[in-house]
């Protein structure tokens, strides 16, 4: 008997561990098929004698066949006989190496986390679903789709990630798939539009109108003029000043009376990065070495594996064009052919506005625009729980766009919806991410780009995330037009928030894309851009926005290319690379002399003295940068954190770095620097002071004596993380200089996310790097291959070819895809 019921006993064991093993428990697993030698993560390992030199693949879906090399760091090179084929090739070939990161990142802008990982994602999910994500790229896609030569494109390059996907099996899945236990979906056009919004969230995003009519509120106007200029003291603007108009400026609509909004305790916190931006430059044939223009470009994003950029080279009939593209859209979104160049960068236009609401009754069903009542359009978002049952959730439409979030919250449901805690009730969001253009268009006619007028017709479909579009070409032109829909808007407009009964306030169209900021061919001989204002006020008609990124990274970027001569793609690949700092350059004098070293001990004299022989460089093993960012951030906190802190019981953000050195530089009795919380009167000697000793103290805690430990790239500590975190599928720690403000603008998550040099002439010469690989896969070597040359500031070679059967060294396999 005891034998029978050991058996017994065993058995349910047996039957209750295999269910554990293969099934997933909350966040957990399901270790059994993960480790499985037959299905599980063991089969996603790869060496590089597995990538097959010689291999053909059959694919029905094709027309024609299609000729694909690939070269030393795995980079397709794509040769086929129509657009069909060719992005039904890009397709199938990105879903072969990508597919759980585009898979991945689509979930994410529609919402749909919680269908993968579960209820900790359901905030998130109800947080995109009300900016109005699926919405705007459903008027996008529809767009598009209208055009016949964009719908062929879309659906050519969907049907071949399907392709991919249909060859697939439990056991071929990506590692991800088996780690977080689920299944790949077959893939819709809406979901390559979704990628753009996503990015466009990304770049567009941000908005401190909530934060600006609190501090407008409490301060008035007079004070927020001062603090929070429209135009800062120190600005090198992408459009050169002086530039003259080439156009006549349509009326701008006149400035309705003055609307002062309520004070809003809830302002957006889950906001993308400020420190998100971008370089790009180029000089012009008589500054280069060759005679032919020269452009760069590295667009500064958040730092991540698998990478944001998939590189490649497509040809057809009427193109052939390489660089990079982003995974699960069509096209080279940054690249060159054999006649233009061009890439892009951030502009920080103001695209997205708040509306104060004023609704009916509490059923919030009509609200009061224009003298009447207006319906509200109520949309009910089905959202899927992996584990629980699906959750549905209103939302509320007004002619603006969404009621983000629409009810006060119990102290319990503010712990359960963090996201409801940080964002503005009862205002409607009007962004431009919610209007259709056409970008595919764009990215097709500029892949397929001749010259100068190619570009900017290419540029004429271009929506959202506004960009400056900087291009060079062999006949010798260079330009760059901050470019995509900008709001025509009366000065100040959406500084603050708006009045949503109305409608002088509404959005009054757009600025005539044509009328955009542009400049070619500029007399000093360059154009670049670095996130700073497209143009200054006086030169250009259009309000734009009131702030954009700090200036040092476009000023040193122009200071150095003023200065160039005989320009070698070497030389644009150093000044990708340039790491002085020029806010340190400005402010560390100043607050040296604030500083009596006799009045600090004896290690922080040491400290100080230290900070008196940098270079300004913000090198990876310099101590300087260390000690001045904490020095710095922290003065300026102890400036203004009790009048714009949350001390104050109010949501506002701080002056910009531009004001703040204005007044440590030149306002030393400043009102602003007593700090309101004490009973003393502080100065500005006292406070530069106290936070010199709260940066020596700081580090020393954290590393010892000042010493070796102390070095920039400790303290900052660069990291390339998994795109959902896995925690062991990184890099951490880089050993790597640069920094916000930078030219390298390597921070702690963001940085150079994709350099490039093209070098234009009768042969084209090309040279990029990406912090990651061409491979999505973990167990690939070429998930992570150019990361370490990439940290050095190197450039490789791009391979371009100009047929199939071109010979070339670095060609490492030829395949073909046949029908």
């Amino acid at each position: 008997m005891i034998r029978w019921l050991k058996a017994i006993l065993a058995l349910l064991v047996t039957v209750a561990l295999t269910w554990a093993l293969n099934t997933r428990l909350g966040a957990v697993p399901p270790f059994g098929k993960f480790l499985s030698p037959f299905r599980g993560f063991w089969r996603n390992g790869e060496s590089a004698a597995d990538f097959l030199a010689q291999q053909t693949l059959a694919m029905p879906g094709l027309q024609q066949p299609v000729q694909v090399r690939f070269d030393d760091q795995r980079v397709p090179h794509i040769f086929a006989q129509n657009d069909h084929d060719l992005y039904y090739a890009q397709g199938y070939l990105t879903a072969r190496d990508r597919l759980w990161e585009m898979d991945f990142i689509t979930h994410v802008a529609a919402g749909r986390l919680s269908e993968i990982v579960g209820k900790d994602r359901l905030e998130t999910d109800r947080f995109f679903r009300r900016m109005g994500m699926v919405h705007g790229a459903h008027k996008s896609l529809d767009t598009a789709m209208a055009d016949p030569t964009v719908r062929t494109v879309i659906t050519s390059y969907s049907d071949g990630i399907n392709a991919y996907i249909n060859s697939l099996t439990p056991s071929t899945y990506p590692f991800e798939y088996k780690l977080l236990d689920y299944a790949p979906e077959p893939w819709a056009p809406l979901k390559c539009a979704l990628i753009l919004k996503y990015m466009a969230f990304d770049l567009t995003g941000r908005s401190d109108d909530l934060r600006l009519s609190n501090a407008l509120g409490k301060y008035g106007r007079e004070v927020v003029r001062d603090l929070f200029p429209d135009y800062p003291l120190r600005e090198d603007p992408v459009i050169p000043e002086g530039t003259p108009l080439d156009f006549k400026p349509v009326p701008v609509p006149p400035a309705p009376t003055r609307f002062e909004a309520d004070y809003s305790p809830l302002v957006p916190q889950n906001q993308p990065d400020p420190e998100l931006g971008s370089n790009n430059f180029a000089v012009s044939g008589a500054k280069s070495a060759t005679g032919y223009p020269m452009l760069a470009n590295d667009p500064h994003l958040q730092l991540n594996l698998p990478s944001i950029w998939y590189q490649s080279q497509l040809a057809a009939p009427g193109v052939n064009v390489c660089g990079v593209s982003i995974p699960g859209v069509p096209f080279v979104i940054i690249g060159f052919n054999e006649q233009v160049a061009w890439g892009v960068t951030n502009t920080y236009a103001d695209v997205l506005d708040w509306y104060q609401l004023k609704f009916k009754d509490n059923t919030r069903r009509e609200y009061w625009h224009d003298g009447r009542w207006k319906p509200v359009r109520r949309v009910v978002e089905h959202i899927k729980v992996r584990g629980q049952p699906d959750q549905l959730d209103t939302v509320l439409y007004t002619h603006h766009g969404p009621v983000v979030y629409d009810r006060q919250l119990s102290p319990q449901q503010k712990k359960a919806f963090p996201f409801a805690t940080q964002t503005p009730i009862l205002h409607a969001m009007r962004w431009v991410n919610h209007d259709d253009a056409n970008e595919f268009l764009t990215f097709y006619r500029l892949n397929r780009a001749h010259n100068y007028q190619d570009y900017t017709t290419a540029l004429a479909t271009y929506g959202a995330p506004a960009q400056n579009f900087i291009f060079a070409d062999s006949q010798k032109d260079i330009a760059i037009w901050p470019n995509g829909l900008l709001p025509l808007k009366w000065k100040e407009q959406g500084k603050f928030v708006m009045d949503g009964t109305n409608p002088a306030y509404d959005w009054q169209g757009w600025i005539p894309s044509a009328q955009n900021p542009h400049v070619k061919n500029p007399p000093r001989g360059f154009v670049s851009s670095a996130n700073q204002f497209s143009a200054n006020p006086k030169d250009y008609p259009y309000y734009l926005n009131w702030n954009y990124g700090d200036y040092e990274r476009g000023h040193r970027i122009n200071e150095r290319l003023a200065r160039m001569n005989q320009v070698t793609p070497d030389s644009l690949r150093v000044l990708q690379n340039d790491n002085l700092g020029l806010n340190a350059q400005l402010m560390l004098p100043r607050m040296l002399a604030l500083v009596a070293s006799q009045q600090l001990s004896t290690p922080q004299q040491q400290v100080y003295n230290e900070l008196r022989g940098w270079n300004y460089y913000y090198d990876a093993h310099a101590t300087g940068p260390s000690v001045f960012e904490l020095w710095y951030n922290n003065l300026a906190k102890r400036i203004w954190e009790d009048d714009f802190g949350k001390a104050t019981g109010l949501e506002m953000r701080y002056p910009t770095r531009d004001r703040t050195n204005t007044l440590i530089l030149q306002e030393p009795n400043s009102r602003w620097i007593d700090d309101t919380r004490t009973p003393a009167k502080e100065t500005l000697a006292e406070l530069a002071r106290a936070s010199f000793r709260f940066a020596a103290d700081s580090l020393t805690r954290k590393f010892g004596p000042l010493g070796p430990k102390w070095a920039w790239a400790n303290q900052k500590s660069t990291d390339i993380l998994h795109l959902a975190q896995l925690p062991g599928f990184g890099h951490m720690d880089l050993d790597v200089g640069g920094g916000a403000g930078i030219v390298n603008a390597t921070s702690e998550r963001n940085g150079p996310s994709w350099r490039m040099v093209v070098a234009l002439g009768p042969q084209v010469q090309a040279y990029g790097l990406f912090p990651g690989g061409e491979s999505g896969n973990p167990g690939s070597p070429f998930y992570d291959d150019m990361i370490e040359p990439w940290s050095k500031g190197q450039l490789h070679p791009l391979v371009f070819l100009r047929s199939a059967d071109e010979k070339n060294p670095r060609v490492k396999a030829a395949w073909e895809l046949t029908r």
